[in-house]
């Protein structure tokens, strides 16, 4: 059969996953149809946003992992959304989370290797409107996505 991963890793990632409705009610004694019928409610009320697959980055190319401090120039204060919106198109960009303190964004980026980091950093972040970054590599992930990784 053919090798198709290198199509379904982006759509797994970005949520193109089902819940495993028997696998739930298993686990939650619960009948399938209960469990049908309020995954189907939460997701019409907004509770539920996507499903995703949890990935061993490693082995997808994407093993290297930094979480980047942005400060924003005195003009970008007043709309950080709005480089946020333009930083959210770069698939290396995992999450961006607008935080209060000396620092106004985190953004979790995700790699191959340092090399493919440091272009990324030259090519993306080192943008008008930012005036500052500072990168926190992460040497071990050991739960995402609220999964416990057992490697």
């Amino acid at each position: 059969m053919k090798n198709i991963e290198e199509k379904l890793i982006p759509l797994l990632s970005t949520g193109n996953c089902t819940p495993q409705i028997s696998g739930i009610a298993k686990k939650t004694r619960e009948p399938a149809t209960t469990i049908h019928y309020n995954i189907k409610r939460m997701e019409k009320e907004g509770k539920i946003l996507a499903y995703k697959a949890v990935f061993d980055y490693e082995k997808i190319n994407k093993g290297f992992c930094i979480y980047v401090l942005l400060n924003l120039a005195p003009e970008e204060y007043g709309d950080p959304e709005r480089i946020t919106k333009e930083l959210a198109k770069f698939e290396e960009i995992e999450s961006i989370d607008i935080i209060t303190g000396d620092w106004e964004l985190v953004v979790k980026v995700r790699t191959k290797n340092a090399d493919e980091y440091y272009a990324f950093v030259r090519s993306v972040l080192s943008r008008k409107g930012i005036t500052k970054i500072k990168s926190l590599t992460s040497l071990k992930q050991v739960k995402t996505e609220f999964v416990v990784l057992n490697k």
